[in-house]
C-alpha cells in the first residue's frame, strides 16, 4: 500500500533533509502523495509515500488522534476494520478518516502494543507517542510486509526498504558475516546483507525510548507438541472448515476501493484464490499469468482454462530470456538481496504489467505450501516413512558432515535443508582464500537452529511440523516473501489470503497424517477449493513456478550479461568471491550438458545478484 519512513533522535534535532530523501527514495511505492512530519521538538520525524487503496480522499499519512499525541504511518492493509471502527466509536473515539490505517492509533489508545492481537493483515507501521516518548514499530506475523532498521549515532532510522536508509545518510556496506550465511542458508530473521541494516523479525514489535531499543515477539506458529492424539474432526468437517476460513479470507481482500485482480499460475493455490475471488465479487476478476517460450515452464493453457471456467478476464504476460536480461539490474537493486532463480525477475516485470493495466491490488496464491505441507521436500520426508522414530532414522543416514550440528540438535536433518546445502555445495570452491578463512569455523547451520525458540516451537513436535516451522520462519520471509518489493517496485499491492493468520491458526491443528492423502499433497485444501477448480488442476501434481534458467542455452542476451558481469573488473573488487575459479566455471559452461548447467543455476545467478548488488549499492 505505501512506503513508511521513521527518524528519532536521543539528542540532535532530525534532518529535515534526510527524511524528505528517504521519502522521495521510496515514491515508486506510493506515487499518490508524499507526506513528512516533524514533531515540535524536531527529534521524530515520519514519512509516507501513499499508494490509494482505500480511503482515496481522506486517508493521508501521518494520521493524528484526537489530542495530537499519538502519529501513525501504516504500510499494509488491515482487514475487518469497518467493523472495529464501529467498535471504537461506540466507546468513545472520533475518526477523522476513513482509512483501515486509523484503526492503529485508537486500538493503541485502548490496549497499548496488545493492539496488535485485534489487527488481521499484511501490515508494517511505525507509530509515535507523544506522551511517553515512544516509538512502537511492528510487522506482521508472517512477515510479508518489510520493515527495516538501523542505528547511527544517537539516532535511529526505520523504513520499508533499505535503500531509503542509505537516502537518509545511513553508509550502505556489506555485512561480511550476513553474506557468508546467506550463501549457503536463508538463515536470518533479524539480519540483511548490509553491515549495520537490521529487519524486524515477523510476528515482532520493536520500542525505542531514548534508553534504547528492543525487539518483543507477539506471535509465532505454536504448532502443537504432538499430533498422536485422535483428530478433532472428520475429513469432511475439515474440509468444511477450511473452505470457509479461505473463502473469508479471500472475500475480506477483495474489500478496496480501486479494482482488485489476481495472479494465476496452472497450480492448485492461485486457482482457489481466484475461483474464491471471482464468486465473490460482482465484476469479472482480471487474471494475469505469465508465459513462457519453453514448454515445461509455460502454464498458459491450463490457466486460461481456468479462467474461463470462473468467467475471469484473462490476460497473459509473455516473457523471454531477453526481458530478464533488460531487467534482471532493476529487479534485484528492489529486491535487496540475492536471487538464485529468474522468477523474481519475472515477478517484477508481471507486475509492471499490472499497474500499466490500471491495477493496484493483487491477489496471489503466496504462502499456501507452507501452512499446508505442500512443497516437494515434505513429500520426500514422508515417503520416507510415517513414524516418528522411523522417520528420524532414516532421516538421519547419509546426512553430509557439514549437517552435523542440524542432526545433534534435531535429531534428523529435514529434507529441504539437505537440498539447500546440496544446491549451495560449490560455493566453497568459489570462495576467496582471505575470505573462507576468516569464517572457517562459522558453523551456518548451528547459528540458524540457535535464532530460534527451540524448546517452544520445535522440540515435541513431529518431524514434519519441526521442517514446516524452519521453512516458514527462514525461507519464506527471506525468499518467497522479498517479492512483495519486487511487485512495490510498480506499486502494486499483493494480498496472500492463504497467510490469513485465522486460517492458518485452523490449519495448524490438523494432523499432519491427514494434510496429505497418501502421497497426495494438499490433500484437505484440494478437495475443500474443489467447487472452484478444473479437472486439470485438481487432478494435476504440484508444479511450482519458477522461469528456465539463464543457462538452458548459450545463444541468449541473459547468458551473455552474465559472461560480461562476472568477468569484469567490477566482480573482481568484491572480496567475497575468487575471480580466476569463477571465470575457468564460466569457461566450462559452453562445454557443459544441459543437466549440468541447469545444476549451476542458482549458484551462477547468485553470484550475479552479489555482482549487481555491489554495483548499484556502491558497496
Amino acid at each position: 500500500m505505501c512506503g513508511i519512513v521513521a527518524m528519532f533522535s536521543k539528542g540532535e534535532p532530525i534532518s529535515r533533509e534526510a527524511l524528505a530523501k528517504a521519502t522521495q527514495q521510496l515514491s515508486y511505492r506510493g506515487p499518490d502523495k508524499q507526506c513528512q512530519w516533524i514533531a515540535a521538538h524536531q527529534q521524530v520525524g515520519l514519512g509516507h509515500t501513499r499508494l490509494s487503496i482505500i480511503d482515496l480522499t481522506t486517508g493521508d499519512q501521518p494520521i493524528a488522534n484526537e489530542d495530537g499525541q499519538l502519529h501513525v504511518i501504516v504500510n499494509g492493509e488491515f482487514y475487518d476494520f469497518e467493523r472495529i471502527q464501529g467498535e471504537l466509536k461506540q466507546k468513545g473515539h472520533r475518526l477523522s478518516t476513513h482509512s483501515d490505517s486509523e484503526i492503529v492509533l485508537h486500538l493503541y489508545e485502548e490496549f497499548g502494543t496488545q493492539c496488535l492481537h485485534h489487527l488481521r493483515g499484511e501490515f508494517a507501521f511505525i507509530l509515535w507517542d507523544e506522551s511517553n516518548q515512544l516509538l512502537f514499530a511492528a510487522r506482521d506475523r508472517f512477515g510479508i510486509k518489510p520493515l527495516f532498521y538501523t542505528m547511527v549515532g544517537d539516532i535511529l532510522y526505520l523504513a520499508s526498504e533499505a535503500k531509503a536508509l542509505f537516502a537518509a545518510g545511513v553508509p550502505a556496506r556489506w555485512d561480511q558475516e550476513s553474506f557468508f550465511q546467506q550463501l549457503f542458508l536463508y538463515v536470518n530473521q533479524d539480519r540483511t546483507l548490509f553491515e549495520g541494516v537490521y529487519q524486524v523479525p515477523p510476528g515482532h514489535y520493536l520500542l525505542a525510548t531514548r534508553q534504547g531499543v528492543q525487539l518483543v515477539r507477539y506471535w509465532d506458529l505454536d504448532y502443537p507438541r504432538d499430533d498422536n492424539s485422535k483428530p478433532r474432526y472428520t475429513n469432511t468437517e475439515y474440509i468444511e472448515q477450511i473452505r470457509h476460513k479461505l473463502e473469508e479470507a479471500v472475500k475480506i481482500r477483495l474489500r478496496a476501493d480501486v479494482p482488485v485482480g489476481s495472479f494465476l499460475s496452472g497450480g492448485l493455490d492461485s486457482s482457489a484464490v481466484l475461483g474464491i475471488a471471482a464468486k465473490h465479487n460482482s465484476q469479472p476478476i482480471r487474471a494475469f499469468t505469465v508465459t513462457f517460450n519453453e514448454a515445461g515452464y509455460d502454464e498458459e493453457a491450463i490457466a486460461r482454462e481456468t479462467a474461463a471456467w470462473v468467467k475471469a478476464d484473462f490476460q497473459t504476460i509473455p516473457l523471454n530470456q531477453s526481458d530478464f536480461a533488460d531487467h534482471i539490474t532493476d529487479a534485484i537493486w528492489h529486491a535487496e538481496t540475492l536471487d538464485t532463480n529468474s522468477r523474481g525477475v519475472a515477478r517484477y516485470l508481471q507486475s509492471r504489467v499490472v499497474h500499466d493495466s490500471g491495477y493496484k491490488v493483487i491477489l496471489s496464491g503466496d504462502g499456501s505450501d507452507e501452512i499446508f505441507a505442500g512443497y516437494g521436500h515434505v513429500k520426500q520426508d514422508l515417503r520416507l516413512n510415517h513414524t516418528k522414530q522411523e522417520l528420524e532414522n532414516t532421516l538421519s543416514n547419509s546426512t553430509p558432515a557439514f549437517l552435523a550440528s542440524i542432526q545433534q540438535i534435531l535429531g534428523f536433518v529435514p529434507s529441504w535443508l539437505k537440498n539447500v546445502a546440496v544446491d549451495r555445495a560449490f560455493f566453497p570452491v568459489l570462495l576467496a582464500p582471505d575470505y573462507a578463512l576468516k569464517f572457517a569455523k562459522q558453523d551456518v547451520y548451528r547459528l540458524f537452529l540457535e535464532q530460534f525458540d527451540l524448546q517452544e516451537q520445535i522440540v515435541g513436535r513431529n518431524p514434519i511440523i519441526q521442517s514446516l516451522y524452519l521453512w516458514s520462519k527462514s525461507i519464506l520471509p527471506n525468499y518467497s516473501l522479498f517479492a512483495e518489493r519486487l511487485e512495490m517496485a510498480h506499486a502494486v499491492e499483493i494480498r496472500v489470503p492463504f497467510l490469513d493468520h485465522h486460517l492458518f491458526e485452523l490449519v495448524r491443528e490438523i494432523p499432519v497424517s491427514l494434510l496429505t492423502h497418501g502421497m497426495q499433497e494438499k490433500y484437505l485444501l484440494r478437495e475443500a477449493a474443489r467447487p472452484f477448480l478444473t479437472d486439470t488442476v485438481y487432478t494435476r501434481p504440484k508444479h511450482p513456478f519458477t522461469a528456465p534458467p539463464a543457462t538452458l542455452t548459450s545463444n541468449n542476451r541473459l547468458y551473455t550479461l552474465m559472461q560480461e558481469s562476472l568477468r569484469s573488473s567490477v566482480m573482481a573488487s568484491i572480496p567475497f568471491f575468487d575471480q580466476k575459479t569463477v571465470i575457468a566455471l564460466l569457461d566450462k559452461l559452453p562445454t557443459m550438458t544441459e543437466r549440468q548447467r541447469i545444476a549451476l543455476d542458482s549458484t551462477l545467478l547468485m553470484l550475479l545478484s552479489t555482482y549487481i548488488l555491489h554495483s548499484k549499492y556502491n558497496l
